[in-house]
């Protein structure tokens, strides 16, 4: 079945990841209410949804047939002009997101992704304490290194003073 339905978070949390061929793993994002997924895929018209949408908590989804979604209905309505503006207002936020991963990913040490990541992380939140919306092993996903080379990282910027942690919340102190 191709990929039609666009996905809209009504309740809960959900993960959206991708899987090669081996079975590696890589988170995409977390989606919280409110936001889309597979809206860029369903838009293309694939055959097959490349990704996976995996509830990290109880959640509700709503799915919306994009065909339906991108062809304006013949009243022309304002409802269906501004459906259509965000889709394309959220699809150009998620280009930028993924702009913004593709520059993580590419550094060339894990101790660079992390610090690139935190630091936009508290450029984002306007602060230097933050909390992220992953745990070590989404966010060692999502930079796409090795969760126990990334925690060794964790502990020498924070053994050095450059960052305090705990769980999801941050504190950077200083660049190196």
């Amino acid at each position: 079945m191709p990929a039609r339905f666009v996905g809209v978070v009504l309740l809960g949390t959900v993960q959206i990841v991708r899987e090669d061929y081996y079975g590696n793993r890589s988170v995409m994002t977390i989606l919280q209410p409110g936001e889309l997924f597979a809206e860029v895929f369903s838009c293309a018209g694939l055959d097959t949804m490349p990704v996976s949408a995996i509830a990290l908590t109880d959640s509700e989804v709503l799915l919306l047939d994009c065909r339906h979604v991108l062809s304006s209905c013949s009243n022309s309505c304002h409802f269906h002009n501004t459906l259509i503006k965000n889709l394309l207002q959220e699809m150009a936020q998620k280009n930028l997101a993924l702009s913004r991963k593709i520059r993580y990913m590419s550094k060339k040490t894990t101790k660079e992704k992390l610090m690139a990541y935190l630091l936009d992380q508290a450029k984002q939140q306007g602060s230097n304490e933050f909390v992220i919306p992953h745990d070590r092993q989404s966010l060692a996903d999502y930079l796409g290194v090795e969760r126990s080379a990334m925690s060794a990282e964790i502990s020498k910027l924070k053994q050095s003073g450059q960052i305090d942690t705990h769980g999801s919340w941050f504190l950077v102190n200083g660049q190196e």
